[in-house]
């Protein structure tokens, strides 16, 4: 049975049957008083990502031999640099995302005696997707002179920024060769529009952090390339290698790319905040001059005065620290963080409108799940 997911959000305008929603015993928690959702009278369920990969946890085991599998090399210090970057790919949404996306689009359940419910097709379309997303990790972490990624050392900390980007290079170059001599074509495909669309969000970033002059459709548009774009080929991949119509690849691609807005969304929110758990340091955004929500929130609630003086605190952020303290002052003070969770919950009440023609199952239920655990999360 699922969980209250859409408790936190306006549940009289969702399509979801209700009836797919029904409370279970699963441990609940309330919102903290001063948490940035403390006006939704509601109690969200405690999600974490072992339970959202339960049901298909014996195919991301399976489906880790099969990447390591497709990715050894045979110069010492690639191999080093690749097993470094595999022992530590994070929370592997995008691949959890795909099968789920592959089980609840299957004609036909099927679970092996190993509890497996993914074809090799499925692997594939997952680990397409990871690893263009993996080697564009290494590449901004390059771009942005990041030491850490995921609380590890980057890449570049290690083995300099050089070898950093034939790496990001190497295993671009690889999936592609993988995907081409699997003969998966409709799969392959969809890869070079979204390299593609990864690498416009990155220029398109990049122009307005040195101008200083994000605006909330430029801020969406960002993260609709860098983030959403990825989760929506994740799950529209997933659709598509069980056979599934053009119709149902669609609806997942659409629910991965809302799912995608409010991760990212979240994301930014967790960067205002000093006990967040990001494996990045906090506020780190404003150092790299990315104006975000929690920002655009307030900048556009100011008179023309308060904005002319908090954006002047802004081009300081880089080499002030005093300036960022002032301006995450002025974000908590203003509410920027409860402003955005807003337009979060938006885009997740949108994607979950898209679930809402699937039977129930597992599978249905931890996609659900995945909605809540973005709004709960702290890393």
């Amino acid at each position: 049975m699922y969980r209250n997911v859409i408790l936190l959000m306006s549940i009289s305008k969702s399509r979801i049957n209700r009836s797919k929603l029904r409370k279970n015993s699963v441990t609940q928690r309330q919102i903290p008083k001063n948490s940035y959702l403390c006006k939704v009278n509601a109690i969200i369920p405690m999600v974490t990502i072992d339970s959202i990969r339960k049901p298909v946890l014996a195919d991301l085991a399976a489906f880790d031999e099969f990447v390591r599998g497709n990715f050894n090399a045979e110069g010492e210090l690639l191999q080093e640099m690749l097993v470094h970057v595999l022992s530590s790919r994070g929370k592997g949404i995008r691949p959890v995302l795909t099968m789920l996306s592959a089980a609840i689009n299957s004609p036909h359940e099927q679970i092996d005696g190993d509890g497996r419910r993914c074809s090799k097709r499925t692997y594939l379309a997952a680990m397409l997707v990871e690893m263009i997303h993996t080697s564009s990790l290494i590449h901004d972490d390059v771009l942005d002179s990041s030491d850490t990624r995921r609380g590890r050392p980057s890449v570049n900390a290690m083995w300099q920024s050089n070898n950093a980007v034939i790496l990001g290079d190497y295993i671009l170059a690889r999936t592609l060769s993988i995907g081409m001599a699997s003969a998966q074509y409709d799969l392959v495909s969809h890869l070079g529009a979204a390299i593609a669309t990864l690498c416009e969000g990155e220029v398109l970033q990049n122009q307005h952090a040195e101008r200083l002059d994000t605006t909330r459709e430029d801020y969406l548009s960002i993260i609709h390339r860098k983030t959403a774009s990825l989760l929506g080929l994740s799950a529209s991949l997933g659709a598509m290698s069980v056979g599934a119509d053009r119709r149902a690849v669609e609806r997942m691609r659409r629910f991965g790319e809302a799912l995608g807005m409010a991760f990212q969304i979240q994301d930014d929110i967790l960067d205002y905040r000093r006990t967040a758990d990001t494996g990045k340091p906090s506020i780190n955004d404003l150092r790299e001059g990315k104006i975000t929500l929690p920002l655009i929130e307030i900048l556009e609630r100011c008179d023309e005065a308060e904005r002319s003086r908090i954006m002047e605190l802004v081009r300081r952020c880089r080499d002030d620290q005093s300036a960022v303290d002032a301006v995450q002052a002025e974000v908590d003070a203003r509410g920027g963080e409860r402003l955005a969770a807003v337009t979060m919950r938006c885009y997740l009440e949108r994607g979950m409108h898209y679930l809402s023609e699937y039977a129930e199952s597992d599978c249905l239920s931890a996609l659900l799940d995945l909605c809540a655990y973005v709004t709960e999360r702290n890393r």
